[in-house]
């Protein structure tokens, strides 16, 4: 018995080394893409050396892109993705498709925690959460996404 509750130990400990890498990649990619739709034409790797900082710098000095592959095949299969039919709305909570939705009609922080019965902080942490997941850079991005794809009908 204690052998099998030493491995259950063991798988624990090794899959919740998993679960925080998965939240780390998710997290990483959210802010690579909101950097370059942002307007970043380089990404490259904390551990790149000088010589491969100095290249990219030179490239965007031209407007030439630099980014490590690693982040280009994410890129790439992010852009591709909605080709697919994935919805990147979809991966939103309720509730962060109801602070959306109070965006993309002009409300402010204030006026959604008002209406939601919430604090300032915790819309300011929907609408940062939302973001990320649509890969926007800000509110009025959000607003335009909410309008152009039909979300302001959706489930009212």
């Amino acid at each position: 018995m204690t052998f099998v509750k030493r491995e259950t130990s063991n798988v624990k400990r090794e899959t919740s080394n998993v679960k925080r890498e998965t939240s780390n990649v998710k997290a990483q990619d959210e802010l690579i893409f909101s950097a370059i739709k942002a307007g970043a034409l380089s990404y490259l790797l904390k551990d790149a050396d000088a010589e491969t900082v100095l290249d990219a710098i030179h490239a965007a000095s031209r407007g030439e892109a630099s980014l490590h592959p690693r982040i280009a095949q994410r890129l790439m299969e992010e852009v591709t993705a909605p080709a697919r039919g994935r919805d990147p709305a979809a991966d939103l909570t309720a509730r962060e498709m109801e602070v959306l939705r109070l965006v993309a009609q002009g409300l402010s922080n204030a006026e959604i925690a008002t209406e939601l019965v919430v604090t300032e902080r915790t819309v300011k942490a929907h609408v940062s959460n939302l973001l990320g997941k649509l890969h926007l850079s800000d509110r009025t991005q959000a607003a335009v996404y909410a309008w152009r794809e039909g979300l302001m009908n959706k489930g009212l």
